[in-house]
């Protein structure tokens, strides 16, 4: 396929889907277990509440039902997918990927299927990855879930990290689309590597194998620190979002819906104030869900559809900033239901 072909093809999100648990921790009930309020933790990140999984419940156990509604929204049967990519960082196990676990639930005979790990920018990665592989003329449907099950590496004795997190499962259809419409714009991710020391869990990798002396560590739990990765957060999400913007050749004016990672509101206000986005095109969920990791963006595409603040044509920009350190931006048109474009 030749570079002009790529550029000229159109690719977007068909269908976008969510499932969380139904059990509900809220700030109130964090007051019970650490020494916190529910001011404290709404002044600081913007969270009143998050949904929790029951012990022992698995990503793909919330992946599976977020893939099938996006299929069922973009009328794709799972026989018809190519890809399935998985961007979390709380697989069910190291190995097998959880997209391969999930690819059996909802019947995916036809894709081959991995995990990636991009921490919070996993989404934007993925989404980077489903563009190129549709361009390059290799498949023509990609599902995108981010998947994670955050409860399950909070400590819940350490009040400055076990408030911010929830469980979700999110996921989008990216398509080929027809040539009358638009799609992605334009698409950015990169890595700061020397940011590693201020958020990783260190036990459970080759580093540091399993035994009884580092989970007596608690280092099978997040760690962070927080004001050094706010610090740096709150400048690189602006700063990529920005890049991505440029890229399309548009400005924060020409957003009609800006879909922060949902981290902490704070870091989202000043990427939206910097971009000179209004307050009503930002689309806020950290207060209903927290941060969800590589979810929080597909899951606020997706309420955000179900209230009705998606039309047609309208330009998005996703934007994130995660441990690694990562980042990503995205600019693209939402795209109906239905916008395939059948392979001649």
């Amino acid at each position: 396929m030749s570079q002009k072909t790529q550029a000229e093809m159109k690719v977007g999100i068909t269908g976008v889907g969510m499932h969380v648990p139904e059990k509900i921790l809220t700030n109130k009930d964090f007051e019970k277990i650490v020494d916190t309020s529910d001011e404290w933790i709404v002044e600081r990140t913007g969270i009143r509440e998050r949904h929790v999984v029951e012990p022992g419940t698995p990503a793909s156990a919330l992946g599976a039902p977020a893939a099938l509604q996006a299929l069922e929204m973009a009328k794709v049967d799972p026989m018809e997918i190519g890809v399935i990519i998985v961007p979390t960082v709380t697989p069910d196990m190291l190995f097998p990927s959880t997209a391969c676990i999930i690819q059996e639930k909802i019947g995916a005979k036809n894709a081959w299927a991995f995990d990636i790990l991009g921490a919070c920018s996993g989404f934007t990665y993925s989404l980077g990855l489903a563009d190129s592989l549709i361009r390059s003329g290799a498949h023509d449907t990609v599902l995108v879930i981010g998947a994670e099950i955050m409860t399950s590496i909070a400590d819940y004795t350490d009040r400055n990290t076990c408030i911010l997190f929830g469980d979700m499962a999110a996921a989008v259809v990216v398509q080929r689309l027809r040539d009358d419409l638009d799609g992605f714009l334009a698409w950015e991710n990169g890595a700061d590597g020397s940011g590693a020391k201020y958020l990783y869990m260190k036990g459970g990798g080759s580093l540091h194998p399993a035994t009884h002396e580092t989970v007596d560590a608690k280092m099978h739990y997040l760690w962070q620190d927080g004001k050094a990765v706010y610090k740096v957060a709150v400048e690189g999400m602006a700063r990529i979002s920005e890049r991505v913007l440029e890229k399309a050749g548009l400005t924060g004016e020409d957003v009609d819906l800006f879909i922060p990672h949902q981290a902490n509101l704070r870091i989202m206000d000043y990427t939206r104030r910097k971009l000179k986005i209004p307050p009503e095109k930002m689309m806020v969920t950290i207060d209903r869900y927290g941060n969800t990791t590589s979810a929080t963006i597909p899951g606020a595409l997706r309420v955000a559809y179900d209230e009705g603040k998606l039309h047609e044509g309208d330009t998005l920009l996703f934007a994130t900033f995660g441990a690694g350190f990562t980042f990503g931006g995205v600019v693209v048109k939402w795209t109906p239901a239905g916008g395939y474009k059948t392979p001649a």
